[in-house]
């Protein structure tokens, strides 16, 4: 038995973020790949469900590269794993999966997900690119996910950063609480 991964040089996301902010004309180019591939995982049926900066990778050509899809699932086999209780890999109702600075209310809560899980995600690491810090923070993970369902992160136009009314407006929509309230796919996401 063996396994064959692709040879990846550059950094993560994370890494490049540990000097603060990115360029605006970065953040636009990064958005955009990024959206672009959660665009065609969603096409799949797949929800990444741990979309984060540790699993973006950035190549030394400014490529984006989404990583890490361990906990992903596939939608319909997510919708019959519900439905099956005698499934030993099923996620249980209640069962809360994810890196707590970058998971949707609905993940916090424990409820069943879909791709407009990953557009919250997308616009919490959309907001960190552009204002250097998290969107959510607290002092705990239980303080992180309680400021995800109950506060909203600081505004982006008081930040002091000259930052696009439009892509504003994108960070905001993705970090919609409801998931009615997002973008409705990846796909409108990128356009």
């Amino acid at each position: 038995h063996f396994l064959v991964s692709e040879f990846l040089e550059g950094e993560t996301l994370r890494e490049r973020l540990s000097t603060g902010s990115l360029p605006q004309r970065r953040v636009n180019e990064y958005g955009l790949q990024i959206a672009r591939g959660l665009a065609a995982a969603h096409e799949k049926g797949i929800v990444h469900r741990d979309l984060k900066p540790e699993n973006i990778f950035v190549l030394r050509d400014d490529r984006v590269k989404i990583l890490d899809f361990g906990l992903a699932k596939q939608t319909a086999i997510a919708a019959a794993a519900d439905q099956t209780m005698t499934r030993p890999d099923r996620t249980s109702a209640g069962t809360v999966l994810g890196t707590a600075g970058y998971m949707s209310p609905e993940q916090v809560r424990g409820e069943a997900v879909d791709h407009r899980s990953d557009i919250f995600s997308f616009g919490a690491i959309l907001y960190e690119m552009i204002a250097g810090q998290r969107a959510f923070r607290g002092d705990s993970g239980v303080e992180v996910m309680t400021s995800i369902l109950k506060q909203e992160p600081p505004d982006l136009a008081e930040s002091g950063l000259n930052v696009s009314l439009g892509l504003q407006r994108i960070v905001h929509r993705c970090l919609e609480k409801k998931p009615e309230a997002r973008f409705q796919s990846a796909s409108d996401l990128a356009f």
